[in-house]
């Protein structure tokens, strides 16, 4: 009674402390819906801990202090390390009150006979308390030692009393506790300690400055020794085994901390400043394969480039490697700017999920014909990346070549407004500067978007068309995290529909193409490719690609942090290569889904854009293989320079097959349909299919209002014709005219706009540079001709 009375006027008089009562409150919420570790809430205490998906380190902060603390409990330490501890330091700690008087006694002997220290008689718990409430080495001082390790006793139990000297007790210098001694010097977890590392650990306290083991490794061995001996000696190991351990050096590294992921490590704990452990879904293999490819693929380039890659598992959504910048704390590549949460000019990455939009609307379907050429009537008119005009393309030939005038057509149909909303709605933050409306520049890139939120969209293809916020935390670490924030359970993070589970697969199943053979490595799987976008924001100063398979969505930026152009440096050619290379590494033989139920090929005809099974075979011009999605069918796109005419066009002929107005002819008069391409395709088009070529000729009487137009025509250029300089020292000029056609004439060299001209006039041109070149004339009313040649 008298001992209790005491403990309780010493409660009183002198209370536990933060750390004791925090534990003690940890015991208290065992059983509630939190339960969180005996020293969750002394997160400032510790070293904040960030760890991979298996609890593998990949950074830490110190405390305010600037102590390196690392948490963990006796259920996490291994039980060599305990049984090394206890029986070298307190071989009666579960039995004695917190004092033990016979070992107290011994030690007092033992040190009176030799007038020196010889041992000393402190249990674990008289340690805590000389740790949580320093004293000084006098008979008063160890008097009141004696007093908190039985006021611990009396309120903590022994399991959380072994808890705090792990956590607490001195390594050396700033390192305090087991686990961070066997991370720091030994570089793994106190987990995975082998017996002599153990028995190093268990006697390190006794000590901490002479017998540290990156310094003093002989000393450190001498106690070490000891210990294996001291256990060796109670039967708790075999001889054997103390042989062994004994013959185990002493390799201690010096006090570092490992800087993996060491940009979404801050990101994290500037999140979640109170938790002490921060385990992410990161793989620490993966991430510094990842990392180190990135640096060696990045060394090349001059300096202030950077690079960042992001890899997502797509059946989890948890992010495997997460690469912020291609070299952490070098100044000259920017390494302290995390450019998967920059904010930069996608390019054509967004290309795709116009496409796929349009698909799911019924705009166009798989193999629908589209127009790369040039927009001589609109406000907005880009030009390709590429040089030149492709002319009839299908959407997959579009997003292949990256052409950005078929994407502009597209998003034309579908609407700017329409395109924004929709990728807001499934999470993701395109930005557009300026007024903030939207406007057919977002399809080449006119916005600014974060790589993390590009990642979350691909992966979405992957996802039957939903998006969800991209996780760097196991399911446990999301619901702490939840907690600390809003103090309310955790919920699934919630999905956004972006396309449907058909449209979205069509969409991925359009950019799942071989690569290049510039940026295909040679063992590659050719037969079994990723899906892939690459994009070039204006002025070369963001090059990206992005990949998708049925495992993994990889998203890959390079670039300059500063936004400095990188001429040269383009999407194709510089980012591509890095994106194959890491998914060989993740992935080498990507598997794909099976296409959706209501997903089907189908033969359709063009210019029309019909199934071939309902088109006639004299507007059949052209067949082509394309997905469709729900059955739709949707005809080509409207011609903007035939706003008014029906197509197929339907045209009166009388008896001699000439034509003549409708109702006219008499009874023998009959109709005809003409399958029209868009005016501007004509040159691409066989001859015979030519709106000129398809009309008949007029009758004398009853004539049609029809308009016929003589063909425009180029004159000066003869297609796949040599030009050779005459003077070496000058480029070849030419004089060029055109015939034909109505209004103004526009003319195009290699898809750049060169000039207007008068119907009648002549203009000359210089060609810049060698190789082959593509001359494009355009008159007002649409109509146009190309050539190709090559300037050797």
């Amino acid at each position: 009674m008298a001992i209790m009375v005491s403990l309780w006027v010493l409660d009183r008089c002198y209370p536990v402390g933060p750390r004791v009562q925090a534990v003690m409150d940890s015991a208290n919420q065992a059983n509630s819906q939190r339960q969180p570790n005996n020293l969750q809430d002394l997160a400032q205490d510790f070293a904040q801990v960030v760890t991979d998906r298996y609890g593998r380190m990949l950074r830490a902060f110190p405390d305010q202090q600037g102590v390196w603390r690392y948490p963990t409990s006796h259920a996490q330490v291994d039980q060599r390390y305990q049984q090394a501890l206890l029986s070298y330091e307190d071989q009666w700690f579960y039995y004695h009150p917190g004092v033990n008087p016979l070992a107290l006694m011994r030690a007092a002997w033992q040190n009176w006979r030799c007038d020196c220290v010889v041992s000393g008689g402190s249990t674990i718990t008289m340690q805590v308390a000389r740790i949580l409430y320093p004293h000084p080495r006098t008979l008063a001082g160890k008097a009141r030692q004696m007093a908190r390790a039985l006021q611990l006793e009396w309120h903590l139990s022994k399991s959380q009393i072994l808890d705090l000297y792990l956590n607490y007790a001195p390594m050396g210098g700033v390192i305090e506790g087991v686990e961070a001694a066997a991370q720091t010097y030994l570089d793994k977890s106190a987990a995975e300690l082998s017996l002599a590392e153990s028995a190093l650990l268990a006697v390190l306290p006794q000590a901490p400055s002479r017998l540290r083991p990156d310094r003093h490794p002989q000393r450190a061995k001498a106690a070490r020794d000891k210990v294996i001996k001291r256990l060796s000696g109670n039967g708790i190991i075999t001889a054997q085994e103390a042989e062994l351990a004994l013959m185990e050096p002493v390799l201690a590294l010096k006090p570092g901390v490992p800087q993996h992921a060491p940009l979404l490590a801050r990101r994290l704990v500037q999140q979640q400043p109170q938790q002490a452990v921060i385990q992410t879904s990161l793989d620490l293999d993966v991430q510094m394969e990842v990392a180190d490819l990135l640096k060696r693929y990045v060394q090349p380039l001059p300096d202030h480039h950077s690079g960042a890659v992001l890899v997502l598992e797509n059946s989890t959504n948890q992010v495997a490697a997460y690469a912020g910048t291609a070299d952490f704390g070098n100044a000259a590549r920017w390494g302290h700017v995390d450019m998967v949460t920059a904010v930069r000019s996608p390019g054509s990455t967004m290309k795709p999920f116009i496409y796929g939009l349009a698909l799911d609307r019924g705009i166009i379907h798989g193999a629908s014909l589209l127009s790369d050429v040039p927009r001589l009537r609109e406000d907005y008119q880009p030009g390709n990346f590429s040089n030149g005009f492709f002319g009839p393309v299908t959407p997959r030939q579009a997003l292949h070549q990256s052409l950005n005038l078929p994407a502009v057509q597209v998003l034309e149909q579908l609407g700017s407004q329409v395109f924004h909303t929709a990728i807001r709605n499934a999470g993701a933050n395109y930005r557009i500067p300026g007024d903030g409306k939207a406007n057919l520049s977002l399809a080449l890139g006119g916005g600014g978007v974060r790589l993390e939120d590009l990642v979350m969209l691909y992966h979405g293809l992957m996802n039957q068309g939903q998006t969800q916020p991209i996780q760097y935390l196991l399911p446990s670490q999301q619901r702490l995290k939840h907690q600390h924030q809003t103090q309310t359970s955790a919920q699934t993070p919630a999905s956004h529909w972006l396309l449907s589970p058909e449209a979205a697969w069509v969409t991925a199943e359009l950019i799942h193409n071989p690569l290049p053979s510039r940026t295909r490595s040679i063992d590659v799987a050719v037969n079994r490719p990723f899906g892939w976008k690459t994009g070039t924001s204006y002025g070369f100063r963001d090059a990206w690609a992005i990949g998708v398979s049925e495992k993994y969505t990889i998203g890959v930026w390079l670039g300059r942090p500063d936004g400095t152009p990188s001429p040269g440096y383009f999407g194709g050619v510089t980012a591509l290569p890095l994106l194959e290379q890491v998914f060989r590494m993740v992935d080498r033989q990507p598997g794909w889904p099976a296409a959706p139920a209501d997903v089907e090929q189908a033969t359709v005809c063009w210019p029309l854009g019909r199934r071939q099974s309902e088109t006639d075979q004299a507007s059949c011009h052209q067949t082509r293989q394309g997905w469709i999605v729900r059955g739709q069918v949707p005809p080509t796109l409207p011609d903007a320079h035939r706003p008014y005419t029906q197509n197929p066009m339907i045209v009166s002929l009388n008896a001699d097959g000439k034509l003549i107005q409708p109702g006219c002819g008499g009874p023998r008069a009959s109709s005809v349909k003409l399958a029209l391409w868009p005016l501007m395709l004509e040159p691409w088009v066989n001859r015979k299919h030519r709106y000129q070529n398809q009309i008949p000729a007029l009758a004398d009487d009853c004539k049609s209002q029809v308009a016929i137009e003589q063909p425009l025509q180029i004159i000066g250029a003869e297609p796949d014709s040599h030009l050779l300089a005459v003077n070496a020292q000058r480029s070849p000029e030419m004089t060029l005219g055109s015939q034909g056609g109505l209004g103004a004439r526009h003319w195009f060299l290699n898809g750049q706009f060169v000039a207007s001209t008068g119907a009648e006039q002549t203009l000359n041109i210089q060609l810049q540079r060698p190789g082959k070149q593509q001359l494009m004339l355009v008159d007002d009313q649409g109509n146009s001709d190309w050539v190709s040649f090559w300037w050797d």
